[in-house]
């Protein structure tokens, strides 16, 4: 399939995407199922936006980050499954190396994105449960818009080290990425020049902007439960459960599945395996998540009910 020569490659070099498997004759089925996957997520975080900016009752701090989370999911799929369709409907998996690097830096800022906004939110139900009469004073609409520019901040500086520490990558003959996006890590693995200096970037960068997150939203839940321990009155308990519930799916879905993926390029050495496992960690948290918030959170039915019962009035 690739007829690239064995000397070093760099700028003018294009990569392959294997993708999840070479079967043809399981590629129409491939891409079905993730065209549906791509319009359910897109519709589905559209919706959950559209009923929020809709619903006056919904302009609060939560659903304001919430908000910002169903656009981010909406921006992270579309950075790769897009490029997949395309792939397979063309029966063609190169990907220019300017491409992908391009996507390998955008799947970076909207993971990191995610990931920051997950923490926000476990922040901002702290404050609601444990500070009530404080939440509107410090949760206010400057906090709010702050957090998501120093995320959206954080994020794109940390991309765009990754991305300029590619650029002074190498890449010899084998250029078959077994993926079916261009991920840091397995670009990485087919540089033929040193890259301890990148994978050291990684580790490091990972556990202090993977870690530092987590370890907020784990230190607000300790402080929530304690709270709630605390709450004389059942209705009360049931009340902060209700309204931490959905954060809580979502963040266990989207860490549950990173962790997936984690164990298993830990224990498999099959590049398939490790693909498959991938698809749980950027496909399904963003199709699930419009369905975790519209399920589980009655405010959100309401909204979502009024914006699609809603007709035009009749002058």
């Amino acid at each position: 399939m690739n007829n690239m020569t064995s000397e070093n490659q760099t700028g003018g070099a294009g990569f392959f995407l294997l993708g999840l498997s070479e079967d043809s004759e399981l590629q129409p089925f491939l891409f079905g199922l993730f065209l549906t996957i791509y319009l359910v997520t897109v519709l589905g975080n559209l919706l959950i936006i559209l009923a929020i900016s809709s619903d006056s009752h919904l302009h609060s701090p939560m659903y304001f980050f919430l908000s910002n989370l169903s656009f981010t999911d909406i921006c992270f799929t579309t950075t790769t499954i897009p490029r997949m369709l395309v792939n397979i409907q063309t029966q063609s998996k190169s990907i220019s190396y300017t491409g992908c690097l391009t996507q390998a830096c955008f799947i970076l800022i909207f993971a990191g994105l995610e990931n920051f906004l997950l923490a926000a939110m476990a922040y901002d139900r702290y404050v609601a449960i444990c500070h009530p009469l404080r939440y509107t004073v410090i949760m206010n609409p400057h906090l709010c818009g702050l957090l998501i520019l120093l995320s959206l901040l954080i994020s794109m500086v940390d991309a765009l080290l990754h991305s300029l520490m590619l650029l002074r990558l190498s890449f010899c003959a084998d250029l078959d990425i077994p993926h079916f996006f261009c991920e840091l890590a397995q670009v990485i693995k087919l540089a033929c020049s040193n890259t301890l200096i990148n994978k050291i970037l990684v580790y490091l960068v990972t556990t202090i902007l993977g870690g530092v997150p987590l370890f907020g939203i784990i230190f607000s839940y300790v402080k929530i439960v304690s709270s709630i321990l605390r709450m004389p009155s059942a209705g009360g308990i049931y009340k902060a459960f209700s309204t931490c519930g959905s954060h809580l799916s979502v963040v266990f879905l989207f860490y549950g599945t990173a962790f997936g993926v984690y164990i298993s390029s830990a224990v498999t050495h099959s590049s398939k395996m490790i693909a498959v496992a991938s698809v749980l960690y950027t496909v399904v948290p963003p199709m699930m998540n419009p369905f975790i918030y519209s399920l589980r959170n009655r405010d959100m039915k309401v909204a979502l009910k009024k914006l699609l019962w809603r007709t035009p009035c009749l002058s």
